[in-house]
C-alpha cells in the first residue's frame, strides 16, 4: 500500500471516530435530559389518589419528564416526603389544601377568607419550606355539615344557622377529628352559638350508613365526597363562616420548579377549571361505583381535550 492512500485511510479512520464520538456525546445529553424525573405524590383517599393521578399524567402528556408517581401516602407523610425530594425517596409535587397547609402543616392561625388563606400559605411555604405553590384547581374541600335531603325539606333547612334552631334535638356523626379541631366543631360552637344533642365521631363509611337508617340526623362530610349523591345528602350553607377554606393546589418544591418551569405552566392549565360538584362526581366513580382512580383520572382530561 502506497503513502498516499495510507494517509487516505487514516484520515478517514480519524473522521469515522470523530463522528463516532459526537454520535456518542449528543446521545448522552439526550438521555440525560429524558432521564430528569419528576416524583408525584399523593395521601391515601380517594379524591387524593384520582388528582394525584392528575398531575402524572398532565406531565406526562406535555413534558419531556420522567414521571414517577408515589401515591397513597399519609398526610404527613407527604407534607415530609416533598421536603426531602424525589431525588432523596421523596416526592417533587403533589395536592395540598390550604387550610391543611396552614393548620397542620405551618402550625398557623386558620382564615377563612380563601384569598387571604392562599396568600398567607403561599408565601409562608416559599419563606420556610422552599415549596411553592401553584395556582388552585377550583374545588374545596372544607368541612360542611349535611342533613339528608328530605330531612332538610321537612325542616326548611338551607343553612347551619337554620339547623341551629333544632340541633339541641339532633344526633351528630361526625370524623374522628370534627369534635376537637379548632377550626371543626368549636368553630361551629363559637360562630353559631349551639350545642347538638350528642356527638359522635366514627368511620366514614358508618356515618353513611347511621345517617340513612336514622339513626344520627347529621354528619360531616367533606364538600367534595362522592357518596353525596348517593346517599341523597345536602350540605347546608356555611352561611357564618366557621369552616375556613380547603382549596386544592399543586405544591412543587423550588429547586425542581426553578428547574423545569414548564411544571407550572402544564399544572396551571386546571387553574380554577374543577369545581366541587366535578371532585364529587369524580369521587363517585370511585367510591360508589367502584372504578379505578387511574382511570377516571385518565378519563376525565381526555373529556377536556387536556391529554
Amino acid at each position: 500500500m502506497n503513502k498516499k492512500l495510507v494517509k487516505i485511510v487514516s484520515a478517514l479512520v480519524i473522521l469515522s471516530m470523530a463522528i463516532l464520538a459526537a454520535g456518542c456525546g449528543n446521545s448522552g445529553s439526550s438521555s440525560a435530559s429524558k432521564d430528569d424525573t419528576i416524583v408525584v405524590g399523593s395521601k391515601n383517599y380517594t379524591e387524593q389518589v384520582i388528582v394525584g393521578n392528575i398531575v402524572a399524567d398532565l406531565l406526562e402528556a406535555n413534558t419531556d419528564l420522567n414521571v414517577k408517581r408515589k401515591l397513597n401516602l399519609a398526610t404527613s407523610a407527604c407534607a415530609e416526603a416533598i421536603k426531602n425530594g424525589g431525588a432523596n425517596n421523596g416526592i417533587d409535587t403533589y395536592i395540598e389544601y390550604t387550610g391543611t397547609g396552614l393548620v397542620d402543616i405551618l402550625n398557623m392561625e386558620p382564615t377563612t377568607d380563601p384569598d387571604e388563606a392562599y396568600k398567607e400559605v403561599k408565601k409562608a411555604y416559599k419563606d420556610k419550606l422552599d415549596i411553592d405553590w401553584l395556582k388552585p384547581w377550583g374545588f374545596n374541600n372544607t368541612f360542611t355539615l349535611a342533613v339528608k335531603k328530605d330531612f332538610a325539606e321537612k325542616n326548611n333547612l338551607e343553612t347551619i344557622s337554620d339547623l341551629g334552631k333544632i340541633a339541641n334535638k339532633l344526633k351528630l356523626g361526625c370524623s374522628m377529628e370534627f369534635p376537637d379541631r379548632p377550626d371543626a366543631y368549636p368553630s361551629v360552637q363559637k360562630k353559631y352559638g349551639f350545642k347538638f344533642k350528642n356527638v359522635d365521631a366514627m368511620d366514614m363509611g358508618v356515618r353513611y350508613t347511621a345517617i340513612d337508617n336514622n339513626e344520627i340526623q347529621v354528619t360531616d362530610p367533606f364538600a367534595t365526597d362522592g357518596l353525596l349523591v348517593s346517599h341523597n345528602l345536602k350540605i347546608l350553607e356555611d352561611d357564618k363562616h366557621a369552616f375556613p377554606p380547603y382549596d386544592g393546589a399543586p405544591v412543587v418544591r423550588d429547586d425542581v420548579l426553578k428547574k423545569h418551569p414548564e411544571i407550572a405552566e402544564v399544572l396551571n392549565k386546571m387553574a380554577n377549571t374543577l369545581t366541587d360538584e366535578d371532585m364529587q362526581k369524580l369521587n363517585y366513580k370511585v367510591d360508589g361505583q367502584g372504578e379505578d382512580a387511574a382511570k377516571v383520572a385518565k378519563d376525565y382530561l381526555e373529556s377536556k381535550g387536556l391529554i
